[in-house]
């Protein structure tokens, strides 16, 4: 059996209880490690494709069945010709029994199925929002529910602490066989990314796919930023960032400060129906992402960060239980006049967080606790957005008002062919999966090139920009297939950041309200 998890959260552990013995407290120990296994909760998360939805997830509702084959084998597709992760979706017999069942999915209209994951060894080294492929033996009888319940009921003697569960624990610990299977691990693999397009781990062990891909990188580049300064209204620059964005990623921390992350603020959109398809397109190109409409209403009740339920003794999800890498495209061009309550200043708060420290913050109700993550952010506002960001950037039209709804209802939501469509999706997650380095030549070039430029006015620019021109050369690079740091990249970035600074600020001599 063979299935891709998606969100991947920890059971709590349940409170211990005042007034217990030492002898009691030792008694459990020895018998949770005679039991030896622990319970992970798993999310398969199916495609959601409502245009009317305030908030959508896609995990790439149509691969070229062709390719997907020829990369993964025989064995992980469908007879219908779509990718495995398709596999995922819940039958549709299935769904009128489960209505009435809390499956904690974490995206609001969620629809996939869910499955308790027992692991009996290493729990340890899974983390939150990690996507594993587990292989095990899969269960779906009550009656094995039911034996599993009876020695659950057993091993209350040893400890009675766990034969204390409450009726509402019972129900969500719990949940029928039929509706909820159960997975016996046998064996669990990290992946190193989600797009069903490329082997599973891009290594010395795949020179052959990797060279090729590498020769190609610089003509689909090229091919991807045509595509982006078409739908982008025929602005380039912002085409150019767009594309850095998408390929950008946490790959380090330093303290509190991840490294490599790259939020980017497209200001100047013109009309919510324009965001609307611009993230349609967007998401027929990654392999996960989530659109949020920033609406006063899904503000102030979409519930963004995970809870802690004392009652049920379980994690009530968020919709920023994200897996790594996914794109949350943040619409604000929703926005309306009225007041955010507690609610909606807390989800503000979160999104601040996440785009500034990737970081999410869980609600136990008497503290928070926050968990990294590593979601690509990208904000589509008319004016200034709200929100912090790495990168901003204001949306030059080069077409005239007067013809741009044609023009939007002219914008092919996909490209040409599929297999075009596909040697996108390969660069994006190729670029971003790649090694960087620089070498010490040229980080001395660039501390030389930095005091050259403060030489004349120290306050033109700061540590800050160089920050965001270092991320810029990297991610320029790298989506020229390049895993090194040269003059001519350090350069390029520098001349981007430069035009990006210009328009910015000649933007805000004509409105003073804006940046």
């Amino acid at each position: 059996m063979q299935t891709a998890a998606r969100h991947v959260w920890w059971r709590p552990p349940p409170m211990r209880r005042a007034g217990r013995s030492e002898a009691t407290r030792r008694t459990t120990t020895w018998t949770r490690s005679l039991r030896n296994n622990r319970t992970l909760v798993f999310v398969f998360s199916s495609s959601l494709r409502d245009p009317n939805s305030s908030s959508q997830l896609n995990c790439f509702p149509n691969v070229s069945a062709d390719h997907a084959a020829g990369l993964q084998g025989p064995t992980e597709m469908q007879s219908n010709g779509d990718c495995k992760r398709q596999e995922t979706e819940a039958p549709p017999t299935q769904a009128a029994p489960a209505s009435h069942l809390d499956l904690n999915f974490p995206l609001p209209g969620e629809r996939g199925p869910a499955c308790l994951v027992k692991v009996y060894e290493d729990w340890e080294s899974f983390k939150l929002n990690d996507t594993l492929e587990v292989f095990g033996i899969l269960s779906v009888s009550p009656a094995l529910s039911a034996l599993a319940e009876e020695k659950d009921a057993s091993s209350s003697f040893l400890d009675p602490a766990e034969g204390m569960e409450t009726a509402e624990e019972q129900r969500v610990h719990s949940p029928p066989a039929s509706l909820v299977p159960r997975l016996h691990v046998l064996h669990v693999k990290p992946l190193q990314h989600n797009n069903p397009l490329l082997p599973h781990a891009i290594s010395d062990d795949n020179g052959a796919f990797l060279s090729s891909t590498l020769a190609e990188m610089p003509s689909v580049r090229a091919e991807l930023l045509a595509y982006f300064t078409h739908i982008l209204l025929g602005d380039g620059l912002a085409a150019e960032f767009l594309l850095l964005h998408l390929i950008s990623s946490v790959y380090s921390r330093r303290d509190v400060l991840p490294l490599g992350k790259f939020a980017l603020n497209l200001c100047g959109c013109p009309a919510a129906s324009y965001t609307e398809r611009l993230y349609q397109i967007l998401q027929q190109l990654v392999p996960c992402s989530w659109y949020l409409a920033m609406s006063l209403q899904n503000m102030n009740q979409t519930r963004l960060r995970p809870r802690k339920d004392y009652t049920a003794n379980r994690l009530v999800s968020g919709s920023l239980q994200l897996a790594q890498n996914t794109s949350l495209f943040l619409d604000e061009t929703q926005l309306e006049p009225g007041q955010l309550d507690a609610t909606g200043v807390h989800n503000v708060t979160a999104l601040g967080n996440v785009i500034s420290w990737q970081k999410v913050d869980y609600d136990f109700n008497y503290h928070q606790m926050e968990f990294p993550c590593n979601i690509n952010v990208l904000i589509a506002s008319e004016g200034r957005s709200l929100l912090p960001s790495d990168c901003q950037i204001h949306l030059e039209s080069q077409v005239a008002p007067a013809h741009l709804e044609e023009y939007l209802s002219g914008i092919q939501v996909l490209p040409q062919t599929s297999s075009q469509l596909n040697r996108f999706r390969i660069y994006l997650s190729v670029a971003r999966l790649l090694d960087y380095s620089i070498s010490d030549q040229v980080t001395k070039y660039v501390e030389d090139d930095f005091v050259e430029m403060r030489k004349d006015d120290p306050q033109s620019v700061s540590a800050e920009d160089l920050h965001r021109m270092l991320v810029t050369a990297r991610l320029l690079c790298l989506s020229l297939g390049q895993n090194h740091l040269s003059r001519d990249g350090w350069l390029r970035a520098k001349h981007m950041e430069m035009l990006r600074r210009s328009r910015m600020e000649q933007h805000q001599s004509v409105n003073g309200n804006e940046p």
